[in-house]
């Protein structure tokens, strides 16, 4: 993995202008457990030093993520505030379509390939949901994704396993 090509994207993806997001958006950890969800961290004050992960801490919570994950999809957390959620995600396999209302994501691939559909609409079928007249495109390590609020998006292939750069906000209207 290159390292210092991902943490140009963390700073970069943590400069993003946005609004806060509430749980329902993709901001907390509503639906996941009993009780009441924890409250977002706050984003960093304007002017402040912001957040850094080293390469080293990197490194070590994608492997503790995966190594947990089963060969499932694996995620681990760089930065998640009110404001933005950016983590390392790590595919091994394809999944079903899915699309975030609200939520705007920039996905930098950092290794694998696979077929990544976007756009089109989500069709649920005894197979998982699919994406029907969506954008078809190949992905390799340094490609990039946006994907806009509300729109379908899905892994549809996974040629060799998939890590990638995601950051997720709620975009300025």
């Amino acid at each position: 993995m290159t390292t210092r090509m991902l943490m140009l994207s963390v700073v970069l993806g943590a400069g993003l202008t946005v609004h806060a997001q509430t749980p329902a958006q993709g901001g907390g950890a509503a639906g996941r457990g009993r009780g009441a969800a924890a409250p977002p961290t706050p984003a960093p004050p304007p002017g402040s030093a912001g957040i850094y992960r080293s390469d080293a801490e990197l490194t070590a919570a994608l492997k503790r993520a995966i190594a947990s994950a089963n060969g499932d999809q694996s995620s681990s957390p760089i930065a998640n505030t009110d404001q933005y959620r950016v983590n390392i995600v790590h595919r091994e396999k394809a999944a079903a379509a899915l699309a975030h209302p609200g939520n705007t994501e920039l996905h930098y691939i950092i290794e694998g390939t696979g077929t990544v559909v976007t756009g089109g609409t989500i069709v649920r079928g005894a197979g998982g949901a699919t994406i029907q007249d969506g954008e078809t495109h190949r992905v390799q390590k340094g490609d990039v994704i946006i994907v806009p609020a509300g729109s379908a998006h899905w892994y549809k292939e996974v040629t060799t396993p998939i890590t990638y750069l995601e950051v997720r906000f709620v975009a300025p209207k």
